[in-house]
């Protein structure tokens, strides 16, 4: 799921201008793809704990791509459609990041 929103990212910041390049597309690109890096970091992690650590982070990267995509929907970069399905989107993967880190507590009991 993250991977497919992160593509869905790279084509909407296709049609981004070219001063904002080096500016909110490449954060926004940046903070979809720490999203999808965490989650596979927190699998490679041996230590519960350790796990959720990263998998806070993920959460937060989660956020962070949300403000960028409300940025790009105010600007009118992306409509207000697009940018409302990659947030509902990004929002269920937050709720199955919690729902790890949940079992994972749990798990570590």
């Amino acid at each position: 799921m993250g991977y497919d929103l992160l593509m869905d990212i790279y084509e909407s910041i296709e049609s981004f201008p070219k001063i904002e390049q080096f500016a909110l597309a490449s954060q926004l690109i940046r903070s979809a793809n720490s999203v999808i890096a965490n989650i596979a970091e927190a699998h490679g992690r041996f230590y519960f704990q350790d796990k959720i650590r990263v998998l806070y982070i993920s959460r937060a990267e989660v956020e962070e791509t949300q403000s960028h995509i409300m940025v790009a929907v105010g600007r009118g970069y992306i409509t207000k459609e697009k940018g409302k399905k990659l947030d509902d989107a990004y929002e269920v993967l937050n709720r199955k990041i919690n729902s790890y880190i949940k079992f994972l507590y749990e798990k570590k009991g």
